[in-house]
């Protein structure tokens, strides 16, 4: 027996956009502030979690066809690279520089600092973790 999921596919969506909306503003707004990469990337995962619960692994699958197990390399790379850019100009690791954009077409002024990269490494880290674990244990039962 089939039961009529429009409700819980809808709300799913909307939850699901507000989550990743969050995210984004999170990752944007953490290098400065606290947040930023690792609870984003926690929020996105929650995201694509709650997508999975509602419309089952193949359909997620197919709208991202991402092995969740191989960006967490790419993820580390960025992180350490950011990190190791400032050996570049004889700087400790980590250390980070600013730059102002002005005149950006949605945003306006904008800000931009390394520390946003090596936050993009910790996101894309914590998404590809926490996704490859939960779907590692929801496969074995």
């Amino acid at each position: 027996m089939r039961t009529n999921d429009v409700i819980l596919r809808t709300t799913t969506t909307l939850i699901a956009f507000i989550l990743l909306a969050f995210s984004v503003y999170l990752f944007l707004a953490g290098h400065n502030a606290p947040g930023g990469g690792f609870i984003g990337g926690l929020m996105t995962a929650a995201a694509i979690i709650l997508m999975y619960m509602t419309y089952g692994m193949e359909s997620i699958k197919k709208i991202i066809p991402i092995n969740f197990r191989s960006i967490v390399p790419v993820g580390l790379l960025i992180a350490v690279l950011s990190g190791a850019g400032s050996f570049l100009f004889g700087e400790p690791f980590l250390s980070q520089t600013f730059a102002h954009l002005h005149h950006v077409p949605i945003f306006g002024e904008m800000e931009l600092a390394t520390a946003m990269l090596f936050d993009l490494g910790v996101y894309v880290t914590v998404v590809g973790i926490t996704l490859t674990i939960i779907l590692t244990i929801a496969n074995d039962q």
